[in-house]
């Protein structure tokens, strides 16, 4: 689906975002991509959208380079953008407008996301809220049937519950040749949706690994006291939450929010068991 080798970006010399960034992404996922604010999450997300054009290396997606934008590639991504600037249109205008730029467009399913977000069909995109434009905008965005699926920052200006809903109508949308990604600073949206995380920091992959291989080599608990082999912990109300190496079968569910920690402050530590 998605190959890249060795990505070298920057905006300018002094401001390099990613220096020999590899990865390959597959069709059937849901990855979760995490980094500090500026980390150049949104930029990845552009270089394999062809939004920006990378400095060195190579990006191909669906077999295409992205930066040639070549229409058959563009009529397989949709890109949900962290800002939106939508027209002054209703929303049958809007449809009738951009639909016919993805030629699997499902009218019958937006309007059933539309209803399970409670979005206001009637209503002119300029006079919906933050919150109402996003939710339009996923649904358009599923609807659209591409094999790509790009988010960033989707969960931004929703509510509680319609974060959990977005987490629902996600993990069903999900098909075998289609990839979906998310990148968010808001980790805890992505509990029990994502199936891989990729971890950018310091100008470079910090880690990609299945939430299946995280929970084979790390076990996420809470302990009274610290342990020798506590490889990372923050104080709780009763001791700590903490990270320490699964031995063999101490499984436990992934604590995405503690390991996207872990990695920024104890970053060789968490590589450690990773790369024996």
């Amino acid at each position: 689906m998605i190959t890249i080798k060795d990505l070298h970006f920057g905006y300018s010399p002094k401001r390099v975002l990613f220096k020999d960034i590899s990865l390959s992404l597959k069709a059937g996922h849901i990855y979760g991509l995490l980094g500090k604010n500026g980390a150049g999450k949104s930029t990845l997300l552009k270089n394999i959208a062809g939004l920006v054009y990378a400095q060195g290396g190579e990006i191909s997606v669906l077999g295409f380079d992205p930066s040639k934008r070549h229409p058959g590639l563009l009529e397989e991504i949709f890109f949900v953008p962290e800002e939106l600037f939508l027209p002054a249109l209703n929303l049958d205008a809007f449809v009738r407008i951009n639909a016919s730029f993805y030629p699997k467009f499902d009218h019958n399913y937006f309007a059933t996301l539309l209803r399970e977000f409670d979005v206001p069909m009637a209503q002119k995109l300029s006079e919906m809220s933050y919150g109402q434009k996003k939710k339009m905008i996923i649904c358009f965005g599923l609807a659209s049937q591409t094999k790509l699926i790009i988010m960033d920052e989707p969960t931004n200006g929703l509510d509680i519950p319609s974060k959990a809903q977005f987490r629902k109508i996600m993990a069903s949308a999900l098909t075998e040749d289609r990839c979906i990604i998310i990148s968010t600073h808001q980790v805890r949206d992505l509990d029990n949706l994502i199936d891989t995380v990729i971890m950018l920091d310091s100008n470079k992959l910090a880690l990609m690994a299945s939430v299946e291989e995280i929970t084979e080599k790390l076990t996420f608990k809470n302990v009274d006291q610290l342990q020798a082999d506590v490889i990372y912990a923050e104080p709780s109300l009763n001791g700590y939450h903490a990270i320490l190496p699964n031995r063999g079968d101490d499984y436990s569910k992934l604590d995405i929010e503690l390991l996207f920690n872990a990695i920024v402050l104890e970053k060789e530590k968490i590589n450690q068991h990773f790369n024996a």
